[in-house]
């Protein structure tokens, strides 16, 4: 699967197995487990977090595994992403600490909410 990661004027394109996104399950499973107990997102706790600020919430972390050049992490937090929202194709990463303000969007161009 295709995603498309945005950090402020790089675009870095990724492909994401279908394998990774099977093996990945438990670790995937592992970090919904975690979030599940609520998340600090920036200056905010959030007690339950929905799917998209999970999603979001892994993309502050693809953030920095593209930063680390790290990329067994940049694959994990991409099949994540894909694996808890299968039609995403685009990720604009908020880069000012707010990462409620990152944005998924379909291949169709319309905004996940």
């Amino acid at each position: 699967m295709r995603l498309d990661v945005y950090i402020e004027d790089r675009v870095h394109p990724l492909d994401i197995p279908q394998e990774t996104l099977v093996a990945g399950r438990g670790f995937f499973d592992k970090m919904d487990r975690d979030m599940d107990a609520g998340w600090k997102v920036g200056p905010l706790f959030i007690e339950h977090p929905d799917r998209l600020q999970r999603a979001q919430i892994a993309a502050a972390r693809l953030l920095l595994a593209i930063e680390n050049d790290n990329e067994g992490m940049v694959q994990a937090m991409a099949g994540y992403i894909l694996s808890r929202l299968p039609d995403a194709y685009r990720v604009d990463i908020d880069t000012t600490g707010q990462p409620l303000n990152t944005e998924i969007t379909r291949a169709d161009g319309s905004l996940m909410t």
